[in-house]
């Protein structure tokens, strides 16, 4: 399995505790600062405009972040996060 991409902004009030339980989970992942540079944003935005689970968060006004890529998944909230990577017994 490739390393998980988390798109984030550190503006975004949602980004801490998004990393948080990145760090609680024990997940690894490629960090991308979208606000870093123009390449980051650009590779962000390719992605919000080909992903359907954006719909929504665009028609409600928001930019999307944080957002981790797992493969073809795009996870945007903390709950998502626990339910992909807790253990299932």
């Amino acid at each position: 399995m490739t390393k998980p991409v988390l798109f984030f902004a550190h503006l975004c009030p949602d980004t801490a505790p998004f990393m948080a339980e990145l760090a609680r989970l024990n997940v690894e992942y490629e960090s991308v600062s979208i606000l870093e540079s123009m390449a980051n944003l650009k590779r962000f935005l390719r992605l919000r405009d080909q992903h359907s689970v954006f719909d929504a968060v665009k028609a409600n006004g928001y930019a999307g972040v944080p957002a981790l890529v797992v493969g073809d998944e795009v996870i945007l909230d903390t709950d998502q996060l626990t339910l992909y990577f807790s253990p299932r017994g």
